[in-house]
């Protein structure tokens, strides 16, 4: 559809072409240049192509870029931004990457390496001894808050700067360095504790004098290292030896990919073929690797001996590795190291975890600036209204350091008190128990998300198949029905072995020659069942393993067939694709089991516990393009060839004969959430056989277009084949995954589903889970290799409206290259998003994309290794203790146990956190700004003289223990209960806009201050008789009984803790005034008139505030108190 659009063409631009062709293979330049790229303007907005300069390729954040900057820039954080760059710099140069390259390795013989290469040690700390004090200085310095703070106590050292004691300055600082350095500490010594288990892990290195053990981190590329069953493999290896007879065995790779299913990897041959271990050093041989990568599916190299006439090449695919950070599940095997450290597969994929800040603090920070410049105002003015006398410089520094509690210290502290209390409440909450907060900075941004991006195997589902549909055309059979299935096995079973009792072979022989005539007769169900349960039980990649017994001596490799025990129960299955492993677990339950597979031959077991064998002649492997997988095998008994083959519909439905059920069928099966596969058989004669064999074997040989030729000879077979049945296969979903994602979608989270798992699988589970609603359409993006293609699909996607978008990753990396910001722009207008076939980097890669171009909040989910570089990138990584281990969830910064915790860990305390914080932070602001007005005020009043208004004592009391119990208490507070939160997601949609703290709400604190500091002060002023002690008296009082009922003031919902809190404060306040005679005349402070003074003015200063708040929630309330109304 999207060729036939007529394309306006805006103009040439050759330039344009040689750019984007310079460095490119020759094949995509003529196939750009015939698509004529250059004329065809994506349908994207407008402005980009009014002006002349945009092409539609440039980046908007690319312009953003460009713009001048002067000193404004400099002074608006530009500083900070050459200082890092700076750091940078000089970092890069210290330690510069040495350039990737292929490598000559020879077999035990490390010392022959051309190249030194890196150590093999794991190393996740942040710091070192030398670089941790002034790398946590600086993570705290960065803030202007605490940069500003250090300035003033430094000043303080200053006699002629100095005002007051020097502890109301250093004291609150040093508290709160202390606090982070300690907290910096230990998760570093936790960290070094990690690594050190790692790397402490012993291995069996052979040399020349036998085995030897060898820490994990004196590891060396060349080593032969043995590795035992269940054992981590510590590098990437070339796999030389099993102790399986086979000479392959199987790895699971959970920590690497995700997958939780095991994969299949063949030794080199040559070096299997040796007759003992020894024999390794007796051979002069050698692997040549290519350049460490970050692609984990794919490896070239070759394997070369050269003390034998001729010297043997063999070459080596993906299916010789095996990655570190997997673990053997079979047999002993024997590798030969080639990458190391930090150039392994699994380091490649793993990205280093950043310092996160959460967005209330940046918001934070911002408003201290702007506190800040009220300040250097405020300080100016007064300087001015002295008339710049006298050295005006210095009264300047003495007024910006008296009015400095403008900008409250006491801030980080309340603040770095609040998110401990938040993720004790968190861990704490019996309905979400298990919950871990490893990162306790960041609690708010729990209430601030947009973007979900979310795994799918072991987060959304369990990775637990289930067989629970099979459709032959005519009839259908659930999971209710099997025991139909089950009777009719064993009836067409023991016809079958009743048949050759009455004579010996020669009652075989007939049986050759009847398939032919057997379609003209319709077949009864009995015998279609008995084909397609046959047919399932052959056409598969999966072995049956069977686990040693505790004497061990039955499964031995080297015991006989005969020997080896076949029984149920000690039997398991492994596959690459648990699917495989579904479908030959439900041919077990109804009576037709797989005992034993080799590379060759395939054994079932009949209900009657016959045995029978099938040759296996070729096998033709399931790939992402063919969608499809075959075998061809030749049973022992009747030497009947038949070539098998199953797959997906779209792939199948061309290949089997015409038929009218299954299109439908397909449709019906996918709307339930099932996966479903075709299963296909042909016929085959000994000459029909051989013609292929010998066709397919040419092919195989071919040096040009070896794929495409061997995928033309297997088409030829696959014509008119006979459909046998169609088969559904559930994965089952984690516990109430569709009403938690119905939830965080009604709560605008918009959630992208981000899988290393098949197109189709990923498509299916998105419907299934609800993450597509039903009434959805799906846009699948088509597989694109290159510009021209991606264009036309990209517009193709732009006239679709409100659908959900599947693309893969491939076809992602394409789009990125090219298109990048009208490809997100996209992407983010769809209410749901599956990637699939996404490496681990992709995932981070999307999570950084949205960050950019969004600016939005993110957050990632997931439970596997392969997931740690997504949760690390996103502002907020969240880990599931799953199947695949703890990898996910140590690298995470809050770990849950279930993907349904995450909807009372956003709608509750994502929202209480971020209310909470936003509420705590304005007051202590208030706190500080109230008191520099009455400074101000007090200031102006005496001749501007720079004179602190309250010494010593009564402005660290008043920070303290005057105050600080009643402000923080304050992180007790909700608006909304827990349940109504819940009830209505919709509330979390006003928190993403960020409206509890804002430039509005913090000029409406300013304001407040303003006018309550002028009252206490001018009110003190007006009614205070003959001592200037007196003044101070008053105000103080009255300011502490101020803060105290605007404490009340602003809470939403009572708790104990907080009217104790109040209380315990008054009351510490009226017990120290006994001890204040330096400060207060106890005298006065007895009589009546102190008390109405006092009164008076602290009603002055609150009741119209009350009487506001009382108007405001009457006639404009907020949409929450509506709904807990």
């Amino acid at each position: 559809m999207a060729d036939s659009i007529p394309l306006n063409p805006v103009r040439k631009n050759s330039k344009k072409a040689a750019y984007y062709n310079a460095g490119r293979p020759v094949r995509y330049q003529i196939e750009d240049e015939a698509s004529n790229l250059d004329e065809m303007p994506l349908m994207m907005s407008e402005e980009a192509f009014e002006n002349d300069e945009s092409d539609y390729h440039t980046l908007p954040r690319a312009r953003i870029h460009q713009r001048r900057r002067g000193l404004g820039w400099f002074l608006c954080g530009g500083w900070k931004v050459l200082c890092g760059s700076c750091c940078e710099c000089l970092a890069h140069t210290c330690r510069r990457r040495k350039e990737l390259k292929a490598r000559t390795v020879w077999l035990g013989h490390p010392e022959k390496c051309e190249e030194k290469y890196p150590k093999n040690a794991i190393k996740n700390q942040k710091y070192n001894i030398l670089t941790f004090v002034p790398g946590v200085l600086y993570q705290q310095f960065k803030f202007f808050l605490n940069l500003y703070f250090l300035v003033v106590a430094c000043s303080q050292f200053v006699p002629s700067l100095k005002i007051g004691y020097l502890y109301t300055y250093w004291a609150p600082l040093g508290f709160v360095l202390a606090v982070t350095m300690v907290r910096e500490a230990v998760d570093e010594v936790r960290r070094y504790r990690r690594d050190k288990e790692m790397n402490s892990q012993l291995y069996s290195k052979l040399t020349v004098r036998g085995k030897v053990q060898v820490k994990s981190s004196d590891i060396q590329v060349g080593d032969l290292i043995i590795v035992e069953k269940n054992q981590r493999v510590p590098a990437d290896m070339i796999f030389l030896r099993t102790s399986e007879k086979t000479g392959a065995c199987f790895i699971r790779t959970d920590q690497l990919d995700g997958e939780t299913d095991w994969k299949l990897k063949i030794a080199v041959a040559c070096t299997q073929r040796l007759p003992a271990l020894g024999d390794l050093f007796s051979i002069s041989a050698y692997v040549y690797a290519q350049k460490p990568q970050l692609d984990i599916h794919s490896f070239e190299g070759n394997f070369t001996r050269e003390d034998c006439d001729p010297p043997i090449h063999e070459s080596l695919s993906i299916e010789n590795t095996l990655w570190a950070s997997t673990v053997v599940a079979s047999g002993t095997v024997i590798g030969v190291v080639i990458y190391t450290g930090k150039e392994t597969r699994s380091v490649l994929n793993t990205s280093q975890s950043k310092n996160k800040v959460g967005l209330l603090d940046l918001e934070l920070n911002r408003l201290t600036k702007a506190l800040f410049l009220a300040l250097v105002v405020l300080s100016i003015v007064m300087v001015a209204l002295q008339g710049f006398i006298g050295p005006w410089f210095r009264n300047l520094f003495r007024f910006i350091v008296l009015f400095s509690y403008i900008i409250p210290i006491s801030l980080r502290v309340n603040l770095d008190m609040g998110k401990s209390a938040y993720g004790w409440m968190i861990m704490k909450d019996e309905n979400i128990p298990g919950t871990v907060v490893r990162t306790s900075t960041i609690p708010e941004e729990l209430g601030r998300l947009v973007y979900l991006l979310t795994d799918k195997t072991g987060t959304l589902t369990q990775n637990e198949m289930v067989f629970r549909r099979l459709h032959l055309g005519t009839v259908s059979y659930g999971t209710d029905t099997m025991d139909e299935i089950q009777s009719h096995i064993i009836q067409s079973y023991a016809q079958v072995s009743s048949a050759p009792s009455n004579g010996s072979s020669a009652s075989s022989t007939p049986s050759r020659k009847a398939p032919p005539s057997a379609p003209k007769v319709r077949k009864s169900v009995s015998s279609r069942i008995h084909e397609a349960v046959k047919a399932i039980a052959l056409c598969h990649n999966v072995t049956p393993v069977y686990e040693s017994r505790a004497n061990g001596a039955s499964t031995e490799p080297e015991s006989t067939e005969a020997d080896q025990d076949f029984s149920d129960d000690n039997r398991t299955y492994q596959a690459s694709s648990p699917d495989e492993v579904a479908l030959v677990r439900w041919t077990e339950s109804v009576g037709l089991t797989l005992v034993n597979r080799d590379l060759t031959s395939l054994q079932l077991k009949t209900p009657a516990g016959q045995i029978l064998t099938f040759y296996i002649l070729q096998i033709f492997p399931f790939t992402s393009e063919s969608k499809r997988m075959g075998i061809i095998v030749r049973e022992e008994a009747t030497g009947e060839i038949t070539f098998y083959m199953k797959g997906a519909d779209v792939a199948m439905a061309s290949i089997v004969q015409y038929n009218d059920w299954l299109e439908e069928e397909c449709g019906n099966m996918a709307r339930e959430g099932l996966r479903t596969l075709v299963v296909a058989k042909k016929s085959l004669s000994e000459e029909q056989y051989q013609d292929f064999e010998s066709r397919y074997n040419q092919a195989k040989l071919s040096l040009h277009d070896r794929a495409l030729k061997v995928a033309a000879v297997v088409e030829s077979l696959e014509r008119e084949m006979e459909l046998l049945c169609l088969t559904g296969v559930e994965d089952q979903l984690q516990a109430d995954v569709r009403p938690t994602l119905e939830l965080l979608r009604n709560a605008g989270i918009k959630i992208w589903m981000l899988t290393g798992d098949k197109l189709e699988t990923a498509t299916c589970i998105a419907k299934s889970s609800h993450l597509v609603s039903r009434s959805q359409d799906i846009h699948v993006f088509r597989p694109v290799s290159n510009r021209g293609e991606a264009h036309l699909e990209l517009n193709a996607f732009r006239r679709k409206h409100d659908c959900a978008l599947v693309i893969s990753g491939d076809s992602l990396e394409v789009c990125l290259r090219y298109y990048e910001h009208e490809f997100v722009e996209l992407a983010c207008q769809c209410p749901a998003v599956v990637c699939c076939r996404c490496s681990p980097t992709q995932k981070a890669q999307i999570v950084r994309l949205l960050q950019q171009h969004t600016a939005n909040r993110t957050c990632a989910i997931g439970d596997g290794g392969n997931d740690v570089s997504m949760i690390q990138a996103a502002d907020c990584g969240i880990g599931i203790e799953g199947r695949e281990g703890k990898q996910a969830s140590l690298a995470a910064d809050f770990s849950i146990t279930q993907f349904k915790h995450i909807g009372r860990l956003l709608m509750v305390h994502g929202r209480n956190s971020y209310k909470r914080s936003a509420a705590l932070g304005q007051f202590v602001m208030h706190r500080g700004m109230i008191i520099s007005t009455m400074q101000a005020v007090f200031s102006s009043i005496f001749y501007f003289a720079s004179v602190p208004l309250y010494q010593g004592f009564l402005m660290v009391g008043y920070a303290t223990i005057y105050t600080m119990f009643p402000v923080f208490s304050l992180v007790l507070d909700q608006d909304v209960k827990p349940e109504m939160a819940l009830l209505y997601p919709e509330l979390y949609k006003d928190l993403t806009k960020g409206r509890s703290l804002s430039f509005k709400t913090f000029l409406i604190w300013v304001l407040i201050s303003v006018y309550q500091g002028g009252i206490l002060m001018y009110g003190a002023l007006v009614l205070f008789d003959q001592e200037f002690v007196h003044v101070v008296a008053i105000s103080f009082t009255a300011l502490i009984l101020t803060e105290l009922l605007m404490v009340a003031l602003t809470v939403r919902t009572w708790h104990w803790l907080m009217v104790v809190a109040e209380f315990f404060s008054l009351g510490c306040y009226l017990a120290s005034l006994a001890f204040l005679n330096e400060y207060f005349d106890l005298s006065f402070i007895t009589t009546r008139a102190f008390l109405w003074k006092v009164c008076t003015i602290t009603l002055v200063s609150c009741l119209p505030l009350y009487i506001i708040k009382y108007l405001k929630r009457k006639f404009s309330p907020p949409s929450y108190s509506k709904l807990s109304s």
